[in-house]
């Protein structure tokens, strides 16, 4: 059973010490655009990023144009789904997106996995919306994933708020959101949904699996589960295991969540629920996303509005960096569920590749098909360092570097070296 659904729309930039320029209009593809060196500017927003940058006039460049959002049951009664942790989900809904045509054996296909709070959204613009994929730079004809010659899938992970059954999706037995009564699940579990949503597209094999951050560790357990149908994989901004930072850090904002006292036990209603917490937790987030330099660069000491501190007037509110976390924190609140913010960064901690396999060498080591690895200079939430040790294993592996101050957010940021290395690793079709 299929429904088309829309993505969310992300909310636009805060107010800087100097005005916001004017949202110029994009064509539709294949429309006319008023401007005397036939380009427009558009005010590109992608993630939690936003540009202006200049376009041809017949449309979005290399585009896959509208796309809709698909919803799929992959799980039901007569076929549920085991989870690793021992529960089960009677029913499993996936949202995905789709773009190209899947050629008539099912080898074309590449994966492209996203991260936390990320959606299936991942290029194009979505129905009634002007708002681009996450990576709608790097996915398209002519482009890097080029859908001139690749079926390309990007699906909402298992536990998502984007259309994928999750905590706040209703359980069938209640008819209320399972909120924290959603059974565990883990990475492993995620790919499992994967697997089962491109065997109902016909998908026989893939040319990649490419992911980012937690998309990072989608590629890397596709690797290792289905490494038969696998032919490629690009890790990027990850290492073989959640280390003990990266949960340290996960913990404290999980505890910025079930401190509000709004979480109410995570059985709060799905209008009302935990915003300071939420906020708070993507605030501490967004920190280990940037780097020093990044913040330094774009904010450093500067004001709010200009604004002159009073004597009865508190620290934090006057510094842009306090006012661009608040903004964040709103941001995320609007568009995302705090107890699927739980359950996701816990299915990352509990993230170790190599689980139940094996040691981390003998798992790694038999990856053998070819692998890029990317990594991020600037990346304090996963060193470099970790990317790194990926490929000293892999035995058919590439590393590339990310050279960014925009920290682990860079991949992204930076499209053009992302592109290049794309490029290069798919061209050996």
């Amino acid at each position: 059973m299929t429904s088309s659904r829309t993505s969310p729309r992300p909310w636009p930039p805060p107010a800087r010490t100097s005005p916001r320029p004017p949202r110029p209009t994009e064509p539709r593809p294949g429309g006319n655009a008023l401007s005397q060196d036939s380009r427009v500017l558009v005010h590109e927003t992608w993630g939690d990023h936003a540009a202006l940058l200049a376009r041809d006039s017949a449309g979005r460049q290399g585009s896959v144009g509208q796309v809709s959002q698909h919803v799929l049951d992959v799980a039901t009664p007569q076929r549920p789904l085991e989870l690793q942790r021992g529960g089960r989900l009677a029913r499993v809904a996936v949202a995905y997106e789709t773009y190209g045509e899947l050629n008539a054996a099912g080898t074309n296909a590449v994966l492209v996995a996203h991260a936390l709070t990320g959606s299936a959204h991942a290029a194009g613009v979505a129905d009634r919306e002007e708002v681009p994929g996450w990576w709608d730079p790097l996915i398209g004809p002519g482009k890097p994933i080029d859908t001139n010659r690749y079926f390309v899938v990007c699906s909402n992970v298992l536990g998502g708020c984007y259309g994928t059954t999750g905590p706040s999706s209703l359980d069938p037995a209640t008819g209320h959101p399972y909120g924290p009564d959603f059974p565990s699940y883990t990475v492993r579990d995620m790919v499992a949904v994967q697997h089962r949503l491109l065997t109902e597209l016909g998908v026989k094999s893939l040319r990649a699996v490419i992911g980012g951050s937690m998309g990072g560790m989608q590629v890397l357990e596709w690797a290792a589960t289905h490494p038969e149908m696998v032919r490629g994989i690009v890790p990027i901004a990850i290492g073989a295991r959640h280390s003990a930072w990266a949960i340290g850090l996960n913990e404290v904002a999980r505890r910025a969540i079930t401190s509000d006292p709004a979480w109410q036990g995570g059985r709060y209603p799905l209008e009302r629920q935990p915003e300071t917490g939420l906020g708070l937790a993507r605030a501490i987030a967004m920190l280990t996303y940037r780097s020093y330099d990044s913040l330094e660069q774009k904010f450093g000491r500067e004001r709010v509005d200009g604004h002159v501190r009073g004597a009865n007037d508190a620290l934090e509110a006057s510094f842009q960096i306090a006012s661009y976390l608040a903004y964040q924190g709103v941001k995320l609140v609007k568009r995302f569920d705090a107890n699927t913010y739980l359950s996701l960064t816990r299915a990352m901690d509990d993230y170790d590749v190599a689980e139940g396999r094996g040691s981390p060498t003998a798992v790694l080591g038999a990856m053998t098909m070819p692998a890029l690895v990317m990594g991020i200079d600037s990346d304090v939430l996963y060193p470099a360092a970790e990317a790194k040790a990926l490929v000293e294993r892999l035995p058919n592996a590439r590393y590339a570097t990310i050279s960014s101050p925009h920290g682990h957010d860079a991949f992204l940021i930076e499209y053009p070296q992302v592109a290049v290395q794309l490029r290069r690793f798919l061209a050996d079709d």
